[in-house]
Parts: structure tokens; sequence; C-alpha cells
């Protein structure tokens, strides 16, 4: 909760990858808050008024899980919605004529994303889901400490680029408004 709230006001991107990481804890805890109290936020240097504030956030991220019917896999209806806003906002960026450096950076990983979205399952994703995909997996292959091909790490580099620009954008257009015409 409380990284989050940091990312989200920093870092978009970075903030919808640690919501992605944080469904993904809540899995792997079964969904069930007293586990995840018990055997993960009691790990944390917090007081207690702190873990109780984080158990209620987990609590609630839960509930909506459960709700949203993500128990097992997807993501909750607040990080689509997030993603919905920087894809929404990654269109306006290609459509004006005011941002070629962004157009440059999407034309360098428009092949990756091409490719990866060859090789994958939903087809149907859109351009910066592919891009986040990309980065959420290959740091789930790091924390796993599993092996990443040379090819692999050079479209993570350049994938992190963009979506680092269009990150900054996001930040931009939400506290002084970008002007697109």
């Amino acid at each position: 909760m409380f990284i989050a709230q940091e990312l989200r006001k920093k870092n978009i991107a970075e903030y919808l990858l640690y919501m992605w990481q944080v469904e993904d804890t809540i899995r792997a805890f079964g969904c069930s808050l007293p586990r995840i109290r018990r055997e993960y936020i009691e790990r944390f240097d917090y007081d207690d008024e702190q873990k109780e504030e984080l158990a209620d956030w987990y609590g609630n991220l839960i509930r909506m899980m459960n709700e949203e019917g993500c128990r097992e896999y997807g993501h909750l209806q607040i990080n689509r919605t997030t993603l919905q806003l920087l894809s929404e906002l990654h269109l306006q960026l290609l459509q004006s004529s005011k941002f070629p450096f962004y157009n440059t950076e999407y034309y360098k990983v428009l092949p990756f994303i091409v490719e990866l979205r060859n090789r994958g399952a939903n087809k149907e994703e859109g351009e910066i889901e592919t891009c986040l995909n990309l980065l959420y997996g290959v740091m789930m292959l790091r924390l796993q400490k599993k092996e990443i091909t040379p090819n692999t790490e050079h479209a993570v580099r350049e994938v992190s680029t963009f979506i680092g620009m269009l990150s900054d954008y996001y930040k931009k257009d939400k506290e002084e408004g970008l002007k697109f015409e």
C-alpha cells in the first residue's frame, strides 16, 4: 500500500507492475487475509498501526478480487482502468505531431511488440499491455533466478525506455496537462 501510493505518484507503469505483483502475492497466499497477515505483513518493519492499514488494504483487494472474479488470474478493474488510461494516452501521443521523440521510440519497439503478440496466447491485448507483460514476465524470471537471453534483454531495454517515456508523459499530463494540437 505504501509503495503503491508512492509509485502511483512517480511512475504509473511501475505502479501497474507492482499492483500485478500484489495480485499474484494475494493469489500465492490463497486469497487468505489471515495468511497474508501472519506470513507476509508480519515480516515488514512497520508499527502496529501501519500493519493494520496494510492488512485493511490487502483485505479490500481480496474482496475486490473475489467480487470481480479474478482470484485465479486476471487483473482488478482498478488496474485495467489504469492500463486503459495509459493506452489512451499512448494513442493520443502517436496521433499528435507534437511528440516526435515518442513516435521514434514507439517505432523502435514496434517489432518487439509484433513478435511478442505473435508468440502470445492473447493476440487481442493492446500494445501497452504487451509491453507491460514483457516487463512483468522478465521481472518474474529474474525473481526465480532464471536465465534471460541477450535478445530478450535487448527487447526489455528498448521497451523499458519506451514505457518510461509514456509514464513520464502520463505524469506530466496529470500535473500540467499535455497539449496535443
